[in-house]
């Protein structure tokens, strides 16, 4: 079963890890360069909100190119465009050339988790679903890991290197998914389910989702600015946006795990308060390095760990035929928020200063937790009717690995028991 695990996924999930290396750095050099530049924080929230744009329309398109081309030469036309546009933005340093080279990556960036993932989901049986998972999640949070700690490194290098070294990445993570055999698993169209019956089949998993999206496009975005406006050099930046992501990591699973014996919008409430706390701790506390680094560290499970367990608790309520289109419908509100998140919260950063990113934090998180708490008294929260499933925001192919065996039997069990009062035998 290793075996078979090993030739399945390991050339998708290692070009993956190349490719992210280079999209770990490259993001908050992106941030740290304009703003070295002068360039005002609402202008670098523009640049960083390109990005996500691209990132949402690359999603919405980019399954009919692999459709039409197959998945090894849709991955060279992605692998390729990512090159080009972060080694053109070694040339010249202006907000708008950036902001259309940042939208081309951004699409093409999830190009790349498209082909990889619907590679991952159809070259392998349902029983190797979940370990693939795991897999793919150490590969793209690990590697954005490691692309933010060699921050100081790379900034010794000069201001152009690091974004010529992201482009040889992408060039060299051709390698391991061109010499695969060339067989092209066929990838079909799921619609997701529109936002307006989403909101009425889960209004919790719809606000919850759409928080997320603006609090994890700050963390990557924005959170560099607010560390260099600190004072921070760009290895003591690097090794903080490691942490936050380490604490992504390593905290989403168990919190998960905590959700099914606690209950999935109980854990919600406790992470909108948990992230409120932080942030005012962040604002409130002297910033020692260990200290920040430590609250940066619990900052980041917290924030992506809203995610999952919101699309675990809307799940728990859908029916079996809608598990994929709602969980796309969920990626895509969670898109959405990521994509508004730059230009609004660097608004507040040019108002407020630096702090503006942690009073952000702190309000949007406050807001989910009143919501959720009235929630809460409106209606009761489901029994979760499969193990929790550890997942990043992935592409709308990507939410098929969620949608387990289990997931699936839990959803038919429930819908059984709701139109007879049995249990299905």
């Amino acid at each position: 079963m290793f075996r078979q695990l090993l030739a399945t996924g390991l050339a998708p999930l290692f070009s993956l890890f190349i490719v992210c290396v280079g999209n770990g750095f490259a993001a908050s050099l992106t941030t740290l360069r304009l703003d070295a530049a002068g360039v005002s924080a609402t202008a670098v929230g523009l640049v960083s909100s390109s990005y996500f744009i691209g990132l949402t329309l690359g999603a919405i398109f980019n399954d009919r190119l692999i459709v039409r081309i197959g998945h090894i030469r849709a991955y060279s036309c992605f692998a390729a465009l990512i090159a080009v546009s972060v080694l053109v933005q070694s040339l010249f340093v202006d907000v708008w050339g950036w902001l259309f080279l940042r939208l081309v990556y951004g699409w093409a960036i999830v190009g790349v988790f498209l082909v990889v993932e619907s590679w991952l989901l159809l070259a392998a049986d349902a029983k190797m679903r979940g370990r693939l998972l795991a897999f793919y999640m150490i590969a793209l949070y690990g590697s954005s890991m490691i692309g933010q700690a060699q921050l100081g490194a790379l900034d010794a290098w000069g201001v152009e290197a690091p974004f010529i070294l992201a482009g040889i990445l992408a060039i060299w993570s051709l390698l391991p998914i061109v010499l695969l055999p060339r067989h092209s698993p066929h990838v079909e169209r799921v619609e997701p389910l529109p936002p307006l019956r989403l909101l009425r089949m889960s209004p919790t998993g719809v606000v919850s989702c759409f928080v997320s999206g603006l609090a994890i496009a700050a963390v990557y975005t924005l959170l560099p600015l607010y560390l260099q406006r600190i004072g921070l050099t760009v290895g003591e930046i690097g090794a903080m946006m490691a942490a936050t992501i380490f604490g992504a990591m390593v905290l989403q699973y168990p919190v998960g795990r905590w959700s099914d014996k606690r209950g999935r919008l109980s854990v919600l409430i406790v992470l909108g308060a948990l992230c409120t706390a932080l942030s005012v701790a962040v604002l409130a506390l002297p910033p020692t390095p260990v200290l920040l680094m430590g609250l940066l560290f619990l900052t980041g499970g917290g924030i992506f760990a809203v995610y999952p367990v919101a699309v675990s608790h809307a799940v728990d309520r859908a029916q079996a035929e809608s598990l994929v289109p709602m969980i796309q419908g969920l990626l895509l509100i969670n898109s959405i928020g990521s994509a508004l998140s730059p230009i609004a919260i660097s608004g507040m950063m040019a108002r407020m200063g630096p702090n503006g990113l942690f009073w952000a934090f702190a309000g949007m998180h406050l807001a989910l937790l009143v919501f959720l708490v009235w929630r809460r008294k409106e209606r009761p929260e489901p029994v979760p009717v499969a193990p929790f499933a550890a997942a990043a925001q992935m592409s709308p192919t990507g939410v098929e690995m969620r949608v387990t065996e289990e997931l699936v039997q839990g959803a038919l069990d429930r819908e059984a028991v709701e139109e007879t009062g049995r249990p299905q035998a």
